[in-house]
């Protein structure tokens, strides 16, 4: 889906991002690549140590806990079969979890302690290896419409288990996480595009890349045809459409389901800097950090908007 690229000025990516004295993360999850931003300490969220332990099932931070964590596994294991074996861990250490028999592992204990405190879903956990275990194949997407499922899948998957955490379950809530987790997919895929083409690897839809006659070659060139940043320009404008719709229930979801929400202001900001760059994915202003971003943050924060 495409629009007047002036419906993206004025708006504001990787993996969620976290000072190690910090309460609350926020940013893209990613599976191709990581960076990370410090957030000011006074940017609090309620229940920390459930909504670490859900981020770390999900996500790591350093390579210490590589071997719990499988967002890295494509990058951290040569053979799949090695990959798989990690997925199916997971998978029997959610089954015991909620069988109150945990594994004796560290995270497993805490998203034990997270479960029967807040009676979280266990089909959201399941849905979020099921996907990652199909993105092992590492390979591209074949259309727009497989990014967003991975997003789904992935992102609002554990954006519901978050909204359970802080205890809030209203339906206005599930229908913008649902749109802030395909926007956050859809923006991983796109920023880590520098970093994958320097491994000569594209994960953009293929679709897309068609449409405009940009082969893969392209993008491991780092070419800045006007074709390449056309892609690009389709795939920020879907990304851009899913933060429209899920700020569309900001009026009705609880006040309370906004902490889980602040991720969009990363969301944002990359949106504002890539439009900016003219859709250069390239672009080298979009491999620096943004220094103001901890400050939007925090006044997100405390006008509790998304």
């Amino acid at each position: 889906m495409s629009y007047d690229v002036n419906h993206l000025k004025g708006t504001g990516c990787s993996r969620f991002v976290m000072a190690s004295s910090v309460n609350i993360k926020n940013g893209l999850f990613n599976t191709k690549k990581s960076l990370r931003l410090k957030i000011p300490s006074f940017i609090r969220i309620q229940r920390p140590t459930e909504i670490k332990c859900l981020r770390a099932l999900t996500n790591s931070t350093s390579q210490h806990n590589e071997k719990y964590c499988f967002d890295i596994i494509k990058d951290s294991v040569s053979q799949k079969t090695i990959g798989l074996i990690r997925m199916q861990f997971w998978k029997s250490a959610v089954e015991d979890i909620y069988r109150d028999d945990p594994p004796a592992q560290p995270i497993s204990a805490e998203l034990w302690r997270a479960v029967r405190k807040h009676t979280l879903t266990k089909r959201w956990m399941l849905r979020i290896i099921n996907e990652r275990e199909k993105d092992i194949e590492d390979r591209a997407y074949r259309n727009l419409q497989e990014l967003e499922a991975y997003g789904e899948n992935t992102q609002s998957s554990l954006l519901y288990l978050l909204l359970e955490t802080l205890g809030v379950r209203n339906v206005h809530a599930d229908h913008a996480a649902s749109h802030i987790g395909k926007a956050q997919g859809i923006l991983t895929c796109l920023r880590a595009t520098p970093y994958n083409s320097s491994r000569r690897k594209v994960y953009l839809p293929m679709d897309i890349c068609m449409l405009h006659g940009a082969s893969q070659e392209d993008f491991i060139r780092d070419s800045r045809e006007q074709n390449v940043r056309d892609v690009v320009y389709d795939i920020a404008s879907q990304a851009h459409v899913h933060l429209q719709h899920a700020r569309s229930f900001s009026m009705d979801a609880p006040r309370a389901a906004m902490p889980a929400f602040l991720q969009t202001v990363v969301l944002e900001d990359y949106l504002h800097r890539v439009r900016k760059a003219d859709f250069d994915v390239f672009h080298p202003s979009l491999q620096k950090r943004n220094p103001m971003l901890p400050f939007h943050l925090y006044l997100r924060s405390w006008k509790k908007t998304y």
